[in-house]
């Protein structure tokens, strides 16, 4: 299946993050040997763990609800934050980078999605309000990258689509009104196991896929 997710991907060059979240580093070893090298986990703490474990080339996506008291255990290693949901969250990024004399990239996630339970900024008003604010002025071990959000769970494709185009739209407003000169921000992370071919029709440059390469959980 990783073969033929790659083939999908390469005609837009669009990024795989194999969600290897509650699966054990067998299996990551495994995807590791066919070639496979960004993985994503929801929790620090098992991030943390399996980055302990396996090969130092892999980068580590931290793609689920991150709460700041755990943003210590990731700062060493992480590759990018998904995430970054709040003013608060992403300052703590930055003084936890700092003190691992990192820079670590961050996404900006927005809710996009009907239900309640899913995490991420309302609008892109409140983004830009936060972007041109003296407290963001004074992060330097943050690097904002792009966008993330996770569509509503549904069969409805079209609303779905909808909620795609709602997220690449934020990502359309911040790059013209703030990161027109900003060669990294340029990522669009959207689109799972159920939905990733809409999310790539829409503008994703990053997939996060877990059950059609490691199964169901």
């Amino acid at each position: 299946m990783l073969e033929i997710i790659r083939e999908q991907l390469a005609a837009t060059q669009t990024k795989l993050i194999a969600v290897s979240k509650t699966k054990p580093v067998e299996a990551i070893e495994k995807m590791y040997a066919k070639g496979q090298r960004l993985f994503g986990e929801n929790r620090a703490q098992e991030a943390a763990e399996k980055y302990e474990k396996l090969p130092k080339d892999i980068e580590w996506h931290l793609i689920g609800h991150l709460q700041r008291n755990k943003v210590k255990e990731i700062a060493p290693f992480a590759a990018m934050i998904h995430s970054a949901d709040s003013a608060r969250l992403i300052a703590e990024i930055d003084k936890r980078a700092a003190e691992n004399d990192r820079v670590i990239d961050i996404l900006l996630q927005f809710h996009i999605a009907e239900e309640e339970s899913k995490y991420g900024w309302q609008n892109a008003e409140t983004v830009l309000e936060f972007l041109r604010s003296d407290d963001f002025s004074a992060l330097q071990n943050v690097q904002v990258c792009g966008v993330m959000g996770m569509a509503t769970f549904t069969s409805d494709k079209e609303k779905v689509r909808t909620e795609f185009q709602k997220l690449k739209q934020y990502f359309d407003r911040l790059q013209s009104d703030f990161f027109a000169d900003d060669a990294a921000f340029k990522e669009i992370s959207m689109g799972m196991s159920g939905d990733y071919k809409i999310a790539i029709e829409e503008g994703s440059t990053m997939v996060r896929i877990g059950s059609l390469l490691f199964g169901s959980r």
